[in-house]
C-alpha cells in the first residue's frame, strides 16, 4: 500500500466547440464556478428491493422509455446505484477487482479488494481489453481482442466459466431492455449488435465516418446511444431499436474521444477528448457540442460518484484524477499518484474508494473519494486496462467497466 495526497485546485474550463451535426433543439448553460466538498455521501432510505417515487411530470429526455427497460426514478439516472443498494443476485460475490493486462501476458488478474491482495491470474487472452458485467449481473465478461473472444467469469468464484468465439471484441455494452449485446469491433469499425449471452451476431453497424468505435452511453430513455470513434475524431448516435445511425458529428482537428457518460439528470452526454485535454459537453437532444472543461494529461474514463455531484475522470499522462462537479462543470480538485498512468475503472460499492488501473506502469490504484488520498498501490505487472471493480450497487448493466443503473 503507498499513502498519498490531495490538492483541492479549482480550474476554470469554458469555450465551446463547433461541429457538423445532425439534430435540433436546445440547451442551457452552466452555473458559477464554486469550491465544494468532494465527498459521496447519499444512502439509501430503502432496501434494495425497494423503488423510490418517480418525479413528476416526467421531463422530455425520460419520455417514450424503451418497452422492456427498467423505469427511471425520481429523475435521476443513477438512483439505483447508490451505496448500500446492491442487487440480490450480487450480494453474496466476492468484493475483487478484475484487472485486464493490454499488453503482455494474456491474463486477467484478481485482487481481493479488503486486503489488496492478488488471488489468481486468469489466463484469458492476448490483449485482454476490459472486464463487463453482463445485463442481469450474473457473469463477467472479458474482451480478449487479440484472442478473438469473450471469456465469461463466474463472480461468484471469481473463476473462469467459458469462452466464446468473437471477432476482435474490444468493449461490451447491453441495451437498457438486455435484448442485445453490443460488441465494438475497434479493429474493424464495426458495431456489433448481437444476442446478449451467446454473442451470436445479428446485425452490424459500418459508417465510414467513424474508425475505431470503442465507447458508449445510452440516453434516459434508452431510445439511442453515442459512440466514440476515436481514429477518427467523430460520434455517432444510433437508435435502440432499428440500429440505424441518426446521427454524426465531426470533432475538431486533434480529437481523439475515448469515454462517454450520460450525466445523472440525463441532460447531457460528457465525452472525454483525449489528445485536447478536455471534458466534452453535449445535450441530450442535440448533437453538437456546447460546453468543455480542460483537464490536463489526456483525460480518459468518466466515472460518477454516488450521490451524483461529481464525475471523476482519470488523466492518463497527468498521474491524477481530476474531480469535476456536475452542478458547475468545473473541476474542484485533483487527486495525485506521482508516476501513474490512471485509465480505467469504478468505484467500489460503498463508493468511498475509486479503482482505477495504472495503463503503462503495471499498477492498481485506489483513492479515498472523501479526502482525495491516495490510499492502494498494488503491482500486477504488464498494461492494465479497464478494470472491473465488483460487486456494484444498480439493477442492470449497460456494459464497459459497470455502467449499472
Amino acid at each position: 500500500m503507498s499513502l498519498g495526497s490531495t490538492s483541492a485546485v479549482a480550474r476554470l474550463g469554458a469555450g465551446a466547440a463547433g461541429a457538423v451535426l445532425l439534430m435540433t433543439a436546445g440547451c442551457s448553460g452552466a452555473a458559477p464556478a464554486r469550491t465544494t466538498e468532494v465527498a459521496s455521501t447519499r444512502t439509501p432510505s430503502h432496501p434494495a428491493s425497494a423503488s423510490p417515487s418517480p418525479a413528476a411530470p416526467l421531463a422530455a429526455r425520460f419520455r417514450h422509455p424503451l418497452p422492456g427497460m427498467p423505469a427511471v426514478h425520481g429523475g435521476d439516472v443513477y438512483a439505483a446505484i447508490a451505496p448500500g443498494r446492491l442487487s440480490p443476485a450480487v450480494a453474496g460475490d466476492p468484493s475483487y477487482l478484475y484487472v485486464p493486462n493490454s499488453y503482455g501476458d494474456p491474463i486477467t488478474t484478481v485482487i481481493d479488494q479488503r486486503t489488496r491482495k492478488v488471488v489468481r491470474v486468469l489466463h484469458t487472452g492476448f490483449l485482454s481489453q476490459h472486464v463487463t458485467p453482463s445485463y442481469d449481473l450474473r457473469t463477467l465478461y472479458v474482451e480478449a481482442s487479440e484472442a478473438n473472444r469473450i471469456v465469461a467469469i463466474n463472480p461468484a468464484t471469481g473463476r473462469i466459466e467459458k469462452r466464446i468465439h468473437q471477432e476482435r471484441p474490444y468493449n461490451l455494452y447491453f441495451t437498457p431492455d438486455g435484448a442485445h449485446g453490443i460488441v465494438m469491433d475497434e479493429q474493424n469499425d464495426t458495431i456489433a449488435f448481437t444476442d446478449p449471452t451467446t454473442f451470436r451476431r445479428a446485425s452490424l453497424v459500418h459508417d465510414r465516418s467513424c474508425q475505431g468505435p470503442n465507447h458508449a452511453d445510452f440516453s434516459a430513455n434508452g431510445r439511442f446511444f453515442l459512440v466514440t470513434c476515436e481514429f477518427s475524431g467523430s460520434l455517432l448516435r444510433i437508435s435502440t431499436t432499428t440500429h440505424h445511425v441518426t446521427g454524426r458529428l465531426k470533432l475538431p482537428a486533434g480529437s481523439k474521444p475515448q469515454d462517454v457518460r450520460l450525466s445523472p439528470d440525463g441532460r447531457w452526454f460528457y465525452v472525454a477528448d483525449m489528445d485536447r485535454d478536455a471534458l466534452l459537453r453535449l445535450p441530450w437532444n442535440r448533437l453538437e457540442v456546447v460546453g468543455s472543461t480542460m483537464v490536463m494529461g489526456m483525460p480518459h474514463g468518466i466515472y460518477p460518484s454516488r450521490d451524483g455531484r461529481f464525475l471523476y475522470v482519470s488523466q492518463r499522462m497527468a498521474g491524477q484524477v481530476a474531480v469535476v462537479s456536475t452542478r458547475t462543470q468545473q473541476v474542484v480538485a485533483h487527486w495525485s499518484a506521482p508516476g501513474s498512468h490512471p485509465d480505467m475503472g469504478g468505484l467500489s460499492a460503498d463508493g468511498r474508494t475509486l479503482w482505477l488501473s495504472g495503463r503503462y506502469d503495471g499498477y492498481v490504484y485506489g483513492w479515498n473519494t472523501r479526502t482525495g488520498t491516495l490510499v492502494a498501490k498494488i503491482h500486477v505487472g504488464g498494461n492494465p486496462h479497464g478494470l472491473l471493480v465488483w460487486p456494484q450497487p444498480g439493477r442492470y448493466s449497460l456494459g464497459h467497466t459497470g455502467n449499472l443503473r
